[in-house]
């Protein structure tokens, strides 16, 4: 059975590794002067839009900082939900890295508030606060719920009104985009910058920035090196994504993991004691269940607790539907135990 912890720790995904493998032959240019990274830089501009810059980095936590590089600094403040992963999971790095500074708005189901963001932005203006110059939101968000499109509107159009950009976390964006049934470019509307994530859905290693407003991009090749997120054998990082995409590996990935999390929950919702947090809209599941209940379950299968009380269970692009079964029978023998 694999694990329900984090689709972190899944592996990555046939057409992946056949790219990785393809790309090991000979020498080629490094730092992306080579034909796999031009090659998968069309690939995003055919998803995104010709007028789009990709940039290839080597992780999320990278991605990010090197797209609010962009547009943040000192003296500035990047807005985001409470439960942000630049707020929450990143160790600072962020505000260590641009030195601005990072605001966290009122959220309800992982989503910022509209009322949140124009409390934020009244300090505009003010000398003694940090003028919040970019909106971060994730899609999904950490807490697996997904913004409509309207709500994605509202927010970009309030922020660009008050001359923000608007940043995208987009660890798990292909689990959105098959969740809405739209394409990359159609839920990116209204978006200046995205951090393009693969790993969690079948990529080995590597994630993307694409700057979707082209006057962004100027500084990023330069920035990227400067955030130590260059990387020297690109090629394998670019084949990984040109595969990814053309193949529609990435489709198929996360339609299988939210499908897998979809089973999950009605498994879950069959079983008394447990009571799910919030939407299952992506590949997560938050629960509340009887600690020693959550005791028991763990030490046959692994999962993460989280703030408030509650448990993670993340699906993943290779969880099969025993998988799924079979832990869930775990967690109704369990609830099950005597004594509960």
């Amino acid at each position: 059975m694999k694990s329900f912890a984090s689709d972190n720790n899944s592996g990555a995904c046939a057409e992946v590794m056949e790219a990785i493998a393809s790309a090991n032959s000979g020498h080629a240019l490094g730092y992306g002067d080579d034909p796999w990274t031009e090659r998968a830089l069309a690939s995003f501009k055919r998803e995104f839009g010709p007028e789009s810059e990709t940039f290839f980095v080597l992780n999320g936590t990278g991605s990010n900082v090197l797209a609010l590089s962009l547009v943040a600094g000192p003296g500035l403040s990047v807005l985001c939900s409470e439960t942000a992963h630049i707020a929450i999971d990143e160790t600072g790095a962020p505000e260590a890295g641009i030195g601005c500074k990072i605001k966290q708005l009122e959220s309800r189901d992982g989503k910022v508030q509209v009322g949140a963001l124009r409390e934020a932005l009244a300090c505009l203006g003010f000398i003694h606060q940090s003028q919040p110059c970019c909106l971060s939101l994730s899609q999904p968000t950490e807490l697996g719920t997904i913004y409509s499109m309207p709500e994605l509107a509202e927010l970009a159009d309030m922020a660009h009104a008050a001359g923000l950009a608007v940043h995208v976390d987009g660890a798990r964006l292909a689990n959105a985009a098959v969740a809405l049934g739209l394409s990359f470019r159609e839920l990116s509307a209204g978006v200046d910058l995205l951090s393009f994530g693969g790993m969690k859905n079948g990529v080995a290693f590597g994630e993307a920035v694409v700057v979707l407003k082209p006057a962004l991009a100027a500084r990023a090749p330069y920035l990227r090196k400067t955030r130590l997120q260059l990387a020297s054998k690109m090629r394998f990082i670019s084949a990984q994504y040109e595969a990814y995409l053309s193949s529609g590996a990435w489709e198929r990935n996360a339609r299988a993991a939210n499908a897998a999390a979809r089973r999950l929950e009605s498994a879950v919702r069959s079983m008394g004691g447990i009571e799910l947090a919030f939407p299952v809209e992506a590949n997560a599941i938050f629960a509340r269940m009887p600690s020693e209940a959550a005791e028991s379950a763990r030490a046959k299968s692994f999962f993460y607790d989280w703030e408030g009380g509650l448990q993670r269970w993340m699906t993943s692009f290779d969880t099969t539907d025993a998988d799924v079964d079979a832990f869930a029978a775990i967690l109704r023998d369990s609830l099950l135990e005597p004594g509960r």
